[in-house]
This record gives structure tokens, C-alpha cells and sequence, in this order.
């Protein structure tokens, strides 16, 4: 891993406190897991982070009741498992929003696109275009560079799969990722 990517894992709910720099929340695969979310939800305010990045798998309409509770606006993908859409769609009307497949972004003069699944990520970050890519799917964390271009998947919140929640947590303002592991109930 590049030394430019500085990678901190939490083991539990560890606040690190301190000013509110331009810092992004970066989730996925939530697959269902009300309790998990809310966790997520919970230290995802307490760092005050000014948006959310949802890599796909929200599965059901009904994740909105914790989702709703975010103290910025989330913005989401679209996962091999999502069920209705539209429904999910109307939903997360006023928490955010949630694109078909991909979602591309300038935030903080960085070229950001985030996707579910994991077939292109070497092809972009190759290609140089972008500086940050998100990814979902494999429910494994994934934190590396290619070039210039930082490659993030914060793994299964939902934590249904391997047993692990975890989250991440990225400040634009000097390209640092870490994972956040967040106690797991199931």
C-alpha cells in the first residue's frame, strides 16, 4: 500500500474527535442489517462527516428508517441485490439519493466515481481519470493505490457474509482512508 494512504483500524465505537475537515462516509453492503446501520449511522454523525457514499446493497425500502437519521445527505448505488428500485428510490427521498450504477462526482477539486461491483476497478483506476474509487460487493475491505487513483471498499456493514461490520472514513483534505470496525451482532 502507497504511505500516501494512511489506514487505521478501530476496533469498536472510538471517536477520534477534532476538527470537521473535508471527510466523507464510505458504506456498503448493508444488506438488511437495521442494528448495524444504526451503528454506522451513529459514528458516521459523531465524526460529522458532510456526506455519505453508499457502494450498494441497501436490499429493502425500510433500511430508509435508519438511513433518516444521517446528519448529511447520502448519496448511493445501486447493488446485485437491491430489490424494488423505484421503491428504495422514493424512499430515500430527502436523505439522498440512488443511481442506477454508477455515480461520478467532483468534491474538493477530486474526480470521484463509486460502483458496486468489482469488474472495472483495475481498469479505472488504471486509466488515471479518478482519484478516489469506491466499491462495494466483494464484502471484503479493500484500501490501495494504483497511480494516483485511491481504491476504497469499506467491506459488508451488514456483516451477514464474513462476520466483520466495518465502514470507512476518507478526508479529502489530505487522502486519508481508515476502516472502522464496528461491533458486530450477528
Amino acid at each position: 500500500m502507497d504511505k500516501n494512504v494512511g489506514v487505521r483500524f478501530i476496533e469498536s465505537i472510538k471517536i477520534t474527535g477534532g476538527n470537521n475537515k473535508m471527510k466523507i462516509g464510505i458504506i456498503a453492503d448493508t444488506h438488511d442489517n437495521l442494528p448495524q446501520i444504526k451503528k454506522a449511522v451513529e459514528i458516521l454523525n459523531q465524526e460529522k462527516v458532510e456526506l455519505v457514499l453508499h457502494a450498494g446493497d441497501f436490499v429493502s425500502p425500510f433500511t430508509c428508517l435508519e438511513f433518516k437519521n444521517l446528519n448529511c445527505t447520502l448519496k448511493g448505488v445501486f447493488g446485485n441485490n437491491d430489490g424494488d428500485k423505484i421503491y428504495l428510490q422514493e424512499k430515500f427521498k430527502g436523505i439522498g439519493e440512488l443511481y442506477p450504477s454508477s455515480y461520478k462526482m467532483s468534491l474538493n477539486h477530486k474526480n470521484i466515481i463509486m460502483l458496486h461491483q468489482e469488474e472495472l476497478i483495475n481498469a479505472l483506476a488504471e486509466s488515471q481519470k479518478y482519484d478516489v474509487i469506491i466499491y462495494g460487493h466483494t464484502h471484503h475491505t479493500d484500501l490501495r493505490k494504483i497511480g494516483k487513483t485511491i481504491i476504497i471498499n469499506p467491506g459488508e456493514c451488514g456483516g451477514w457474509l464474513t462476520g466483520k461490520s466495518t465502514i470507512a472514513l476518507f478526508d479529502l483534505t489530505n487522502l486519508k482512508a481508515e476502516i472502522i470496525n464496528l461491533a458486530c451482532s450477528v
